[in-house]
């Protein structure tokens, strides 16, 4: 093992136990490594960083910026131990981040992505999408940590599912609706039929009993999006996986205010469903949907109405 090898164990190890590291770990922070040590280099610099970072064609400038970020942040640690190491300057690779607007599925939307994905064959194909897919519907969940869950990770005696290795690498625990958890024993029941020897702990498996690769998930769904029929609102607003969970969490809002629900008081509940460390990350979802917006207002109307 190089020294740069068991530096960036340190610095994981370090990273991890205050809660941090997760794509960075396990893909980004290796792969600068390896391009330093392609290149003969035994330190961090300045040029071989932005390089690293640039090197991708067609990426994003925000993707740059980021990947320099990650760089960075290492070259930083190893700076505490090596007065030589190089820090790139942190706006060395300037660029700006504006959020996509997220597409927000209707219920009939969901159940059109639903039958398009029964089509699929194998049959255990079918079922394997239009069951993940009902589940990031129903759930809020990343589709990441569907993907990541194991069988066990299936609580039926207590109707919640345990998603591990999430974000901030925090385990939490999402509640499961008694239809959503017998639509999840449909599934397990043909992958088992399928796949009586396990050859995988996943709870969602591909065709060869194997876990779902993210990059096919999202392929299969842009397959399903056009199967449906399924049209983006702009060029900015395409029907993404991962809007599934926006729309669950528009309209879990949108449930709270129409029942007269005390939706501040209950936002932390929401939070904690998503598994976000902050509320205020939650209420960016407030500004997503129209219908959303016109309920608040509704509901402060009256204040403002009374003012001079």
């Amino acid at each position: 093992m190089s020294d740069l090898q068991r530096q960036l164990g340190d610095y994981v190890s370090l990273r991890r136990s205050l809660g941090y590291v997760t794509r960075e770990a396990d893909w980004l922070l290796p792969s600068f490594v390896a391009y330093l040590e392609d290149r003969g280099a035994r330190q961090v610099t300045t040029e071989l960083a932005v390089a690293w970072a640039a090197s991708p064609s067609g990426i994003l400038p925000i993707t740059r910026k980021q990947r320099l970020g990650v760089a960075r942040g290492f070259a930083m640690y190893l700076k505490t131990f090596d007065d030589t190491t190089e820090v790139p300057p942190a706006d060395l690779l300037p660029a700006s981040y504006s959020r996509v607007t997220p597409y927000l599925y209707s219920d009939e939307e969901i159940e059109r992505l639903m039958a398009a994905a029964r089509l699929l064959s194998p049959a255990l194909r079918g079922l394997t999408y239009s069951t993940l897919i009902g589940l990031l519907a129903v759930s809020g969940m990343r589709v990441g940590e569907a993907i990541r869950l194991d069988r066990d990770d299936v609580d039926y005696g207590r109707s919640l599912l345990v998603v591990r290795n999430s974000k901030r690498e925090k385990a939490r625990e999402v509640p499961l609706h008694e239809t959503t958890l017998e639509a999840l024993d449909t599934y397990a029941n043909l992958r088992d039929r399928h796949y009586p020897e396990r050859t995988s702990e996943s709870f969602f498996v591909s065709t060869i009993g194997t876990r779902l690769y993210p990059v096919n998930v999202n392929k299969t769904h842009r397959d399903l999006v056009a199967l449906a029929g399924l049209e983006g609102r702009g060029r900015r607003c395409r029907p993404r996986i991962h809007d599934l969970r926006h729309s669950f969490a528009v309209k879990t809002l949108i449930d709270w205010h129409r029942d007269g629900l005390d939706v501040d008081a209950r936002m932390p509940l929401l939070s904690k469903v998503l598994g976000h460390a902050n509320p205020a990350s939650t209420y960016w979802y407030l500004q997503a949907a129209p219908e959303l917006l016109a309920l608040v207002a509704r509901q402060v109307e009256p204040v403002f109405g009374e003012m001079p």
